[in-house]
């Protein structure tokens, strides 16, 4: 699994020069002249997942579906195809069919939305304040109906939904994910190294399993983290079995 979105989150930038073509890009383009877009993402995908597979990688964390906003934190910005929810929801369909036509399996992110958020969750928890029917029908309306088969968390706390607790630890909005965004697949945790979670790294992971994530993603290699992430992860049960083996219908 790779983040490759394209833009300035490539992680394959010393084999390839992404660097123009983010999110944003495409939504303009697609906003602009339709028929062009097409022929450009078309080919864009192509490239991107053939380079992918050589490589041995065969999961992508795209699309972003977060509503870009003025005046909020930058961690999204141009990672976003849009500020119009109904271009992000479409364009975000698109990712997603060309990507598993190609191969490549996606993750939708960073579910329920990230867009409100007013500082960087790799360093601090956003706090975000709008109440639920606001954001049911802006920030989680892009998530709807998505055919991807995993969904990755954004470690955000909205205080008036669950002032206690971020997504990832808080079982009132996986269940209002499950039952509002109505996201039946594998809900994956965002990296449980980022320092917006506070708690040591084994209550991180066993908070992440008893909210409802099925997935603990660790990202920073070390060694001992990753064998206490192991550590204090369930067995996989008959729906994570179940639906990981879908992954193949895409990746085989």
């Amino acid at each position: 699994m790779i983040d490759e979105e394209g833009g300035r989150v490539s992680r394959l930038r010393k084999f390839i020069d992404n660097s123009i073509f983010s999110a944003e890009y495409f939504g303009n383009l697609f906003n602009k002249d339709k028929k062009k877009f097409f022929i450009y993402y078309n080919v864009y995908v192509k490239q991107i997942t053939y380079l992918l597979k050589l490589l041995g990688i065969n999961i992508n964390t795209v699309p972003v579906l977060d509503l870009k906003r003025k005046n909020f934190h930058k961690i999204v910005d141009d990672r976003s195809f849009s500020s119009n929810k109904k271009i992000v929801s479409t364009m975000g369909d698109i990712c997603i069919n060309h990507f598993h036509k190609n191969g490549v399996a996606t993750v939708i992110k960073h579910i329920p939305g990230h867009g409100l958020a007013k500082v960087d969750s790799h360093k601090n928890l956003p706090k975000i304040n709008k109440n639920e029917d606001y954001l049911v029908k802006n920030d989680f309306y892009t998530f709807k109906n998505k055919k991807a088969l995993i969904a990755m968390t954004g470690h955000l706390l909205f205080q008036k939904i669950d002032p206690q607790n971020n997504v990832t630890h808080s079982k009132k909005i996986i269940s209002l994910i499950r039952n509002k965004i109505k996201f039946k697949n594998l809900i994956l945790t965002d990296d449980l190294s980022m320092k917006a979670l506070k708690d040591k790294l084994d209550v991180r992971v066993k908070k992440s399993f008893l909210a409802g994530c099925n997935l603990a993603l660790h990202c920073n290699g070390n060694l001992s983290e990753m064998v206490t992430v192991a550590q204090n992860s369930p067995k996989l049960d008959k729906f994570v079995t179940k639906k990981t083996s879908q992954l193949i219908k895409i990746i085989g």
